[in-house]
């Protein structure tokens, strides 16, 4: 039998309770995106065009200077797969919108910690320095992406939400070429950079992680809402390159992958509790002054306890947060919030305001991370220094 990559954990338990998905998804991990390492080749010599010449591609798609690779890129984006439901995705995104300021604790405190996880998977992240020495920007362009593809229209045709994920797509594969070139890469350890498995897994932590999250906080969401949101995230797996086989139909079948992947990792290692405070530092830099130095600890308090009960106590103790009191206040805030939750659901006019608060928040939130700077989603030139 061939030899398994290093970095899976348990696999005769995964291959016994997941079958033939297990296979699936280890032979996943020696693959990556050829079609955006190809555009990659054609500009290795000027990677700050990258980000331009696809606004290009879209307004100006026969101009000279776009490479032939990057034109094929953005002509198979702009033509949806058949199985793209409109009217769902417009659904998934009322839902984002919906979540609000909610959404934006669980992208932090549950979808990009659970991503910090995997002691191979966090490797990009740590080599590329595009958190630990970036956090602020990255964690900026992150919201601007995840609000640009649930707006409205943002997928469409040309849309912000297609234009940034294609952007992030080939910001990997810029990623992916420096790490294999930079002799730094332990393909031993942890398999291709940014491959098939883990662009997989980006997936599934901002569509099924994500709402199961939300539901973590009181928010109601049935399964057919949840069903409805991964249909937005597999339309975005599709456009950031997962290949079409690995990518889930439903949340059953999402958090089972999920479970598989969780098994399959491997514990936390020092990366992952490094690039974890660096999330949760952010939460604590607001505006400084004696009163706001006297109430950190309980800031601290207030998100340590969040990220423990949106990723659960056994992983919050590997990752070394630590316990506080309000960790007893959170289950009676998450029932006020099932409450208006309720009452939303049966007061159009509570629902309306609800939504265009959240629309607000992610204006407020975004715009303020981004300091007036415009997301560029420009890939990096090097890698950080060891």
């Amino acid at each position: 039998m061939r030899a398994l990559p290093r970095r899976v954990h348990h696999p005769l338990e995964a291959r016994a309770r997941f079958g033939a998905r297990f296979d699936a998804l280890v032979g996943a991990l020696g693959r990556a995106d050829p079609p955006a390492d190809q555009v990659i080749e054609a500009l290795a010599d000027r990677p700050r065009e990258l980000a331009r010449l696809v606004d290009l591609s879209f307004d100006t798609p026969r101009d000279p200077a776009i490479p032939r690779p990057l034109r094929e890129l953005v002509d198979a984006a702009s033509a949806p797969p058949a199985w793209v439901d409109w009217q769902q995705v417009d659904a998934a995104g009322r839902l984002f919108f919906r979540a609000g300021p909610l959404g934006g604790l669980v992208l932090a405190l549950r979808s990009l910690v659970a991503g910090y996880l995997s002691p191979a998977g966090n490797k990009p992240l740590v080599f590329s320095g595009r958190l630990k020495e970036q956090a602020p920007r990255r964690l900026a362009e992150t919201g601007r992406f995840v609000t640009a593809v649930c707006a409205p229209g943002g997928l469409r045709s040309g849309g912000d939400g297609v234009r940034i994920t294609l952007k992030v797509r080939l910001m990997h594969a810029q990623v992916r070429r420096l790490l294999l070139a930079s002799g730094r890469w332990r393909l031993d350890l942890w398999s291709l950079p940014i491959n098939q498995h883990d662009m997989l897994a980006t997936v599934l932590l901002f569509s099924v992680v994500f709402t199961d999250g939300l539901r973590l906080l009181g928010l109601e969401i049935d399964e057919a809402e949840g069903d409805t949101y991964l249909h937005l995230w597999r339309y975005v797996g599709h456009l950031i390159g997962v290949e079409p086989e690995l990518l889930p139909w439903s949340e059953a079948a999402a958090r089972r992958d999920v479970d598989l992947i969780e098994l399959t990792q491997g514990t936390p290692d020092e990366d992952s509790r490094v690039l974890t405070e660096s999330v949760l530092r952010l939460a604590l830099d607001a505006p400084g002054g004696g009163l706001s130095r006297h109430l950190e600890p309980l800031r601290a308090g207030l998100v340590a306890s969040v990220c423990r009960r949106l990723i659960g106590a056994p992983i919050a103790d590997q990752l070394g947060l630590p316990r506080a009191p309000l960790d007893l206040a959170l289950p009676a805030l998450t029932r006020a919030i099932n409450g208006l939750e309720r009452a939303r659901g049966r007061l159009t006019p509570l629902a309306t305001l609800g939504r265009r608060v959240g629309e607000g928040y992610w204006r407020m939130a975004v715009d303020g991370a981004l300091a007036g700077q415009p997301a560029t989603f420009e890939p990096p030139q090097r890698l950080a220094h060891p």
